[in-house]
């Protein structure tokens, strides 16, 4: 497939977008508004942005946000523009940086929104987290002769062989308006090379979500928690769990209630916008469970405590024994597993997680992490760990060194910023 045939398929598509947009909007409000921003019409004076980076949603803005800190030590938070897809995404830019900073959505890859878009923002330099790959855009930012970063690079061999099979010829055109891409590992470099990067605008600076910063007072916080829903008591959270999922994870809490009859679960959904059928699903299945937006108190009946609040993910980790991360027992790819580790908590992931392969193995392969596979084995491997402190001390410190040893992305993601920046100064 060539751009042009792209171009059309997207504009055929064109009377769709708003009917999704408005079908999205029937979970979530927020998606009916701002759309101006998604086909960028935008009002007012045109901003002075020297850095744009694009952040598809929640995840990949919480990994870029040491980096983000960074520039704005070196230049005015207002010259830097943050992207995002989905309303969950631009309500964390919003509450991390409130106005500091320049956001909006990345509009959609329409030839006319992202040239509108460029015309209006005019970047000296893009940065794209993660594989985001726009032809549109990419050619847009060669036209305008915007150096283009790909950062923090994942490619699994899925996705290459899927890129590969449906649109190669566009991919490897896009690619080719790519400056420099930092991969997380050697073999994100070698899939992105198969798509048609040239390998000398490949840098392995491993992954920047093992630089992650926890808050100061994350422990204190996590211990106040924890004295509010049993102190005394056995906690386990699954975290970022997907639709399909979480009749698992209560399945294999129930088999734990058994051997376990105190224990509770934290379940943090994954999108604000399943909360309530989530919490409906629970209580279908005869658990005892209150939500955490609604206040009520964690008395010893609790069996589940639903985190159905945004921002507040690192707390519910530090106040659990054991981590499971969702996305992982059903074939989502998994979500991340750096942050219980860091926190010293033993990590629990289902076979998916095609997302985090080299990460998820390394802590596998360094025991700080254990594979499930059914709803069963979760609940064994819960019930082990729950009941072996030492064992989840083990692991917890295994976690933590992994993290500690694999620190240093940040620093050299920033310096490939910065050296490519310099260059785009001595152009304009």
């Amino acid at each position: 497939m060539n751009r042009f045939i792209y171009s059309l398929l997207l504009y055929l598509l064109l009377p769709l977008i708003p009917l999704r947009l408005l079908w999205r909007s029937l979970r979530t409000l927020e998606y009916r508004r701002r759309w101006q921003e998604r086909f960028a019409f935008y009002q007012g004076e045109s901003p002075e942005v020297k850095i744009w980076l694009h952040t598809v949603s929640v995840g990949e803005f919480v990994a870029v946000i040491p980096l983000i800190q960074a520039l704005i030590e070196e230049m005015p938070a207002e010259e830097i523009l943050v992207t995002t897809m989905t309303p969950t995404g631009s309500a964390r830019v919003q509450e991390t940086f409130g106005g500091q900073i320049q956001h909006c959505y990345l509009p959609y890859d329409f030839l006319s929104a992202v040239t509108r878009f460029f015309h209006y923002y005019r970047p000296s330099l893009a940065v794209v987290m993660e594989t985001e790959l726009w032809p549109n855009l990419f050619h847009a930012c060669g036209q305008q002769k915007i150096p283009l970063l790909l950062a923090n690079v994942r490619l699994s061999q899925r996705s290459m062989e899927g890129y590969q099979r449906w649109a190669g010829g566009l991919v490897n055109e896009a690619l080719q308006q790519v400056d420099w891409a930092a991969v997380q590992s050697e073999a994100d470099g070698k899939r992105l090379v198969s798509l048609g990067i040239d390998r000398s605008r490949v840098e392995v600076t491993g992954s920047i979500k093992f630089d992650l910063t926890l808050p100061e007072k994350l422990g204190q916080q996590g211990d106040e928690l924890r004295s509010l829903l049993g102190a005394d008591r056995p906690v386990w959270i699954a975290a970022s769990t997907r639709e399909g999922e979480e009749r698992q994870v209560m399945q294999a809490h129930q088999q734990m209630l058994k051997k376990i009859p105190n224990a509770l679960l934290i379940l943090v959904p994954r999108h604000p916008e399943r909360f309530s059928s989530v919490a409906k699903e629970g209580r279908n299945a005869g658990l005892v469970l209150i939500r955490r937006s609604e206040g009520e108190v964690c008395s010893e009946a609790t069996q589940i405590y639903l985190g159905d609040t945004m921002g507040e993910m690192l707390l519910f980790y530090s106040a659990a024994d054991v981590a499971y991360v969702g996305g992982s027992l059903v074939p989502t790819g998994s979500h991340n597993m750096l942050e219980p580790a860091a926190l010293g908590k033993p990590v629990l992931f289902g076979p998916h997680r095609f997302n985090f392969a080299e990460i998820s193995q390394l802590l596998i392969d360094q025991g700080a992490a254990q594979e499930v596979t059914s709803a069963s084995e979760l609940a064994d491997q819960l019930i082990q760990l729950l009941q072996q402190p030492e064992r989840r001390q083990q692991m917890g410190a295994q976690g933590v060194r992994v993290v500690e040893q694999n620190r240093g992305a940040l620093q050299r993601l920033l310096t490939g910023v910065h050296h490519q920046f310099k260059e785009a100064q001595k152009v304009n």
